[in-house]
């Protein structure tokens, strides 16, 4: 049999994290796949945890990561790298996930060597180029390029069927970040940061806060704070918890508006396994992040959205979300409702989870036979079901 190379490429921590699952179920069969893990490090030492928690050694490590590097340098700098790793492992398949930098132009790189690309958590858009940003376009170019689109739901592939794309390319396998989660979160954690055990063992609801979104910066993002500082004024008993983002137009906004509460614990931003621990024992979440939106309801945690748009839709349409927006108001008044109303509360905790049921890696690894002519096995796509 003749085996295949596959180089899996990543640079920031979602997607490493939601590639893990993919690495460690290619890695099952070396009879049939060499697995060769790039690591552009976009983002240094947050990627690097993650890979110590999966115990996972990248082949090749382009270590780019500079500061105040720019969407431009960090362009040049993938592609060459790339260019020069391609060329001396002529892989049979580049994998690469969502919408970063190092998914674009890690796909582009694969298409000038003319080498198959597969695309993990394909498919997601919003149609507008300004939000998210850069990541809308990062995913639109790579779908022009991909040649088998794992799309994590059916909205997803809509959305490429939309575009045109070869129906018979496209496979819908729910999304890794859930066979991630699977694997790190535990029942008994112990946190290396004290303060979260603290606050876990108050046993007071929590309220986790994480905000980072550049097109957030500045008055949106003021306004989102202001609402939680009401929020946590009018519930004494709740413990509110913000793990901030070290970027300082982010801490200039956020520490002034809330760093007075008493319920309110302002923290360093979480290494992974913190994070998705503390996560699974919250009783709300406000996030403006994507990756967040789809770990929230495997735990049945009702989300409040802090963006305009979302590309990840499903969990809206389930019910599991509300996309509130930036609007003072509408953040407190929704929070509220939800808080003061257990029966809303709970039709939000027990919707359905659409993202996946933590067998995404091994279908997707089964597609991938598939198409290398290794087997020739029916793959029933992903359904969400309680």
């Amino acid at each position: 049999m003749n085996i295949k190379k596959i180089a899996v490429v990543f640079g920031t921590r979602p997607d490493t994290i939601k590639m893990a699952p993919i690495i460690l179920e290619l890695q099952k069969y070396p009879e049939q796949f060499e697995v060769l893990t790039i690591a552009t490090a976009q983002h240094r030492q947050m990627l690097d945890q993650v890979l110590d928690v999966f115990e996972i050694k990248s082949s090749y490590d382009l270590d780019i990561m500079a500061p105040k590097q720019t969407l431009s340098s960090l362009t040049a700098k993938i592609i060459t790298g790339l260019d020069e790793i391609f060329t001396i492992e002529k892989p049979d398949m580049v994998m690469v996930q969502g919408d970063t930098t190092t998914t674009c132009i890690g796909s582009l790189a694969a298409f000038y060597h003319q080498i198959p690309v597969g695309h993990i958590e394909a498919g997601l858009r919003t149609n507008d180029k300004a939000n998210p940003f850069p990541e809308e376009i990062n995913r639109r170019i790579t779908g022009c390029i991909t040649d088998l689109h794992f799309a994590p739901t059916a909205t997803a592939k809509k959305s490429l069927l939309l575009e045109n794309v070869n129906p018979s390319t496209i496979f819908v396998t729910g999304n890794t970040v859930v066979d991630a989660l699977e694997y790190t979160v535990r029942e008994n954690y112990k946190f290396s940061v004290p303060i979260l055990d603290s606050i876990v063992n108050k046993k007071r609801k929590i309220v986790l806060v994480t905000m980072h979104r550049r097109e957030n910066w500045g008055l949106p993002m003021e306004g989102a704070n202001k609402a939680i500082r009401r929020l946590a004024i009018k519930y004494p008993d709740l413990e509110f918890l913000f793990p901030v983002h070290l970027n300082p137009i982010v801490r200039e906004v956020v520490y002034p508006i809330l760093q007075d509460l008493p319920n309110v614990s302002l923290i360093e931003p979480l290494d992974y396994l913190d994070f998705v621990n503390i996560m699974a024992k919250s009783f709300l979440i406000f996030t403006d992040s994507g990756g967040v939106q789809e770990e929230g309801p495997h735990f049945g945690i009702p989300i409040l959205v802090l963006r305009s748009v979302t590309e990840r839709p499903d969990a809206v349409n389930y019910g599991t979300v509300k996309l509130v927006g930036l609007d003072e108001e509408n953040i407190f008044n929704t929070a509220v409702k939800l808080i003061d109303n257990k029966a809303e509360y709970n039709k939000m905790a027990n919707a359905i989870n659409p993202y996946g049921d933590g067998l995404s890696a091994i279908r997707t690894i089964k597609i991938i036979k598939n198409y290398f002519g290794f087997s020739n096995e029916v793959v029933e796509e992903f359904v969400p079901h309680k």
